[in-house]
């Protein structure tokens, strides 16, 4: 069974950072186009980022730009997302996504393989 690990998640300050990472023994992250999305509470889950296969080719949601980075390390076969900056409305439940496609893919339904989620609380 495909499985994709995220990790990093958990409980910070308004203007704090935090670091989640996305591994998998199964999948190569080169060869799929990698999301992450969150879901809040009574929200649907909407897209985040997403790092595009075989290519520096990146995309970030309107909400995060300038404050969430994401990366692929080819050789860790591990996609990060470097969030700075949190904001209360950044809290929920992410989720690390892979689709086979060249391109980004912004409905969670075209995902082929998820990983369990890692809770992000952003609050004073």
């Amino acid at each position: 069974q495909v499985q994709l690990v995220e990790s990093g998640g958990g409980l910070v300050q308004p203007g704090g950072s935090l670091r989640l990472s996305c591994t998998s023994t199964e999948v190569r992250f080169i060869s799929y186009t990698t999301a992450w999305f969150r879901q809040a509470p009574g929200k649907e889950r909407e897209i985040v980022a997403a790092a595009v296969r075989t290519s520096s080719n990146k995309y970030y949601a309107d909400s995060v730009k300038g404050r969430f980075t994401i990366s692929r390390d080819n050789a860790k076969n591990t996609v990060t997302l470097q969030m700075d900056n949190l904001k209360t409305d950044d809290t929920g439940i992410y989720y690390c996504g892979v689709v086979a496609r060249g391109i980004v893919i912004r409905t969670p339904q075209e995902y082929r393989y998820w990983g369990q989620g890692t809770q992000v609380t952003v609050s004073s």
